[in-house]
């Protein structure tokens, strides 16, 4: 092969399971010089290299780090048991907006306690993000994003306040518009197959993830072009394993994660089934 034929990111035409987890791993083992100054980011960083290889069915191949994550969340546990509602991510001076409403929601969901959370004013803040085109945004009057959609209609679903597969059972009484929010939706699949976040932006395979959750959410999949989508992502896939942020660049934990939840969605074979609404696979989810 000429040397301009090479390229350390050109992709196969099929998902590749074992390069994956090779990859997955090595995030587990030996970190890249870029995340190494990351130190407040670790626990995030090893939530993605774990629940990726929990997706694969490999988590045989870190139980050392399993070992250590579990002791540390047993020793935590009483700490966790007492932590609700927490909308911003520190006490004084941070944002509040959606992804910490849909925090909220997850922590309670998963501890199994509502206590702590008034879900009535939390579903009222989260209504008045939905835009007048239908996606939500952060916080109310803002532009609507992939990201902020899927916090929406995901914390919206752990709180009980709709359903799964909404278009088959939506009323005139349903609390979001869902047609206008099935049409924004849909509108994301960009010519080339991927999903953009917002209009007037480049397709990126986390929104694969987040407003493909959404559509799965709603009952709406079936509308997207899957084998479009499913070329897209495959054109991210590293020959060495993860997922970038566009073609051709470096593949990142976050999107290696994100494109490999898309991958899940598209029902790829291999995978564990997805809890859509947390993103981590239902045997974390419903074991709890």
């Amino acid at each position: 092969m000429e040397d301009s034929e090479w390229s350390p990111y050109c992709y196969s035409s099929s998902f590749d399971k074992d390069i994956h987890i090779r990859f997955f791993q090595m995030m587990c083992e030996t970190l890249p010089s870029d995340y190494q100054g990351q130190e407040i980011n670790r626990l995030t960083l090893a939530y993605f290299a774990i629940s990726g290889l929990d997706i694969l069915g490999a988590l045989d191949r870190v139980l050392k780090m399993l070992f250590l994550v579990s002791v540390y969340f047993l020793i935590l546990n009483n700490f966790f048991s007492s932590v609700f509602g927490s909308f911003m991510p520190i006490h004084i001076g941070a944002e509040t907006d959606l992804r910490f409403v849909y925090c909220a929601a997850a922590i309670c969901f998963m501890l199994k306690n509502w206590s702590g959370m008034d879900r009535e004013k939390a579903k009222d803040y989260i209504l008045n993000c939905q835009s007048y085109d239908g996606g939500f945004g952060l916080v109310p009057g803002s532009e609507s994003h992939g990201g902020a959609t899927y916090c929406a209609v995901a914390a919206l679903k752990l709180m009980g306040f709709i359903e799964d597969d909404l278009i088959s059972k939506s009323t005139p009484s349903s609390i979001i518009n869902v047609p206008l929010l099935l049409e924004w939706s849909l509108q994301r699949q960009t010519v080339d197959g991927g999903i953009q976040g917002r209009p007037n932006k480049a397709s990126d395979t986390c929104y694969a993830f987040w407003v493909g959750g959404v559509l799965r959410i709603l009952g709406a999949h079936k509308f997207l072009d899957s084998g479009a989508l499913h070329g897209f992502l495959l054109t991210c896939q590293s020959q060495y394993g993860g997922c970038s942020k566009f073609p051709g660049k470096l593949p990142d934990l976050y999107h290696s994660y994100y494109g490999l939840s898309a991958f899940n969605l598209l029902e790829e074979s291999g995978l564990k089934p997805l809890c859509i609404d947390l993103g981590i696979s239902d045997v974390v989810a419903f074991g709890m």
